[in-house]
């Protein structure tokens, strides 16, 4: 019984170390829905920046963007903002919750550091980074100028446990005042699509 242990045991760690390459396939063209089971009072990711200046074109695995975001959420300059970020599998009609996740009590000091997912997909392409670092998402009416760039919806060697079907990325920003009371009006967005294995 013990081998029997082993040798299974064995055979997940070969198993789950084979990389495996993903595409994800948008389900929104609009690349940004509402959270379906957000906090109360939470708004929109629309409702806190504008998108009107940012210009995104998709082609086939890709999206190109460029052009601003001006910052409309209404919270204080002293405020502290965390951040939080969750992805969920779809499975036999609800949204579950999968291992991936990270978070962050003061995203302010960490969104130009070089080895956050954050950094890498998103903030190093931020043109005006000395204004942003001061003024973080703290509105209202910070302006972030994005170089253009391209966002691969590829995951390359992944190495963990299989993806598959529907899966959802949620993002929440809140602001927390001086005394570490939560404002009323965190930011919640989420991400769909469904997952293809490419290898």
């Amino acid at each position: 019984m013990v081998i029997m242990i082993v040798v299974l045991l064995l055979l997940y760690g070969v198993a789950s170390s084979w990389a495996t390459d993903y595409e994800l396939l948008l389900e929104d063209p609009d690349i940004f829905s509402t959270c379906s089971e957000g906090p109360p009072g939470s708004i929109n990711i629309r409702q806190a920046m504008n998108f009107d200046d940012l210009v995104v074109d998709q082609e086939a695995d890709t999206l190109h963007l460029s052009g601003n975001v001006t910052v409309i959420w209404d919270v204080q300059p002293t405020d502290r903002i965390t951040a939080k970020l969750d992805f969920f599998h779809y499975n036999r009609g609800s949204w579950e919750p999968t291992i991936f996740g990270m978070a962050t009590q003061n995203f302010c000091s960490i969104m130009y550091d070089k080895h956050q997912y954050w950094y890498k997909y998103w903030t190093k392409f931020i043109a005006n980074r000395h204004e942003v670092e001061k003024k973080c998402l703290r509105g209202p009416r910070t302006v972030l100028v994005h170089e253009p760039f391209d966002l691969i919806l590829k995951l390359e060697n992944f190495n963990g446990p299989l993806l598959r079907g529907r899966l959802k990325m949620v993002v929440l920003f809140n602001a927390v005042d001086e005394l570490n009371i939560p404002r009323p009006n965190p930011i919640c967005l989420e991400i769909r699509g469904e997952a293809l294995k490419l290898k």
